[in-house]
């Protein structure tokens, strides 16, 4: 019996086969696919299937970037629609899932081992307590999680999509900026890998380009060519741009906290926030989180972590694909 986890996102789409034995799961090797390069799911799936010999599966998890309704998904930046019933068929798989993306991390949570954390906040969770997820990458996610009677309670939603609330001049100046360049600036405007770069551009109006980052930019991928130039080579106009994406991600990762009272703590996931960790557990982040008065002393209280495995989404998805058979 094979079942089949997925991560489906704007950049890419990460696949998970595992077979059920007397002994427990056999777990293949994750294969990832640029999700670009193809005209659907379903044909990235059929080659994924075809390399492995597979012509029926007893379930799928897919967990897309983008708001579930029912058993239909629309992937946020990609033109996919997904629909439950057209996935069964077309591919053969006994029962399929649709679950938002941060539903999956959220279930994900479970599967990680210690050293998949690295914790920001070091404070006590309270058992029952809520926990908010929030994380960069293509895009930005959010989902509150409750546990109640040994069970999750999973809110996903669309909360990166929702309006920035610049704290500064400086961030006031830069939401300026980009109104007048884009339709609406919400939290994903900035936090984001696009985000990056926008901060980026904002900020290089008043300084010089490194040359070297400048040519780093156009051969890769510009948020990547920014990071590598910030971490490892102190490039100033870098830095500056992975400071002011830090000190956006602190205030937001807040917002959520105090919409959740996420006493059961904060989580940190998505593809950037690793890539950032040196930066991330800078005294700044913190500053910036806890800087909610009247609400300090409870934010204060509240764990902060930062999930470093980035496959905790499929980890999520394979949970639940493994369940749909049990």
């Amino acid at each position: 019996m094979w079942v089949l986890a997925g991560d489906i996102g704007g950049t890419s789409t990460r696949l998970q086969l595992a077979q059920r034995q007397a002994d427990g799961w056999a777990v293949q090797a994750a294969m990832d696919y640029r999700s670009g390069e193809y005209a659907h799911l379903r044909d990235i799936v059929r080659i994924h299937l075809q390399t492995h010999e597979l012509t029926h599966l007893a379930s799928a998890c897919f967990a897309v970037a983008g708001p579930v309704q029912k058993q239909f998904a629309r992937i946020t930046n990609l033109p996919w629609a997904l629909e439950v019933d057209d996935l069964q068929q077309q591919l053969n798989i006994g029962s399929v899932a649709l679950i938002n993306d941060f539903t999956a991390v959220a279930h994900g949570l479970s599967e990680l081992d210690k050293s998949d954390l690295v914790t920001l906040q070091q404070t006590v969770a309270q058992r029952d307590g809520a926990i908010a997820i929030l994380g960069a990458g293509t895009g930005l996610g959010q989902a509150i999680v409750k546990p109640f009677d040994d069970q999750l309670v999973v809110i996903d939603g669309e909360g990166g999509h929702v309006d920035f609330a610049p704290r500064t001049g400086e961030e006031i100046a830069l939401l300026q900026y980009w109104q007048a360049q884009v339709d609406r600036v919400s939290y994903e405007t900035f936090l984001s890998g696009k985000g990056l770069t926008r901060i980026f551009e904002f900020y290089r109006q008043s300084e010089n380009v490194d040359a070297g980052l400048a040519q780093a930019m156009t051969e890769q991928d510009p948020a990547a060519a920014i990071t590598d130039f910030a971490l490892h080579y102190k490039e100033p106009l870098a830095v500056r741009t992975v400071r002011s994406f830090v000190r956006i991600y602190a205030a937001q990762a807040a917002n959520l906290a105090l919409v959740a009272k996420a006493t059961g703590g904060v989580y940190l996931a998505g593809g950037i926030a690793p890539k950032i960790i040196g930066m991330l557990q800078s005294d700044e982040f913190l500053q910036v989180f806890n800087d909610k008065p009247p609400m300090q002393h409870l934010l204060a209280t509240i764990p902060v972590h930062v999930i470093m495995n980035t496959h905790v989404g499929l980890l999520g998805a394979l949970k639940i694909a493994k369940q749909l058979v049990s």
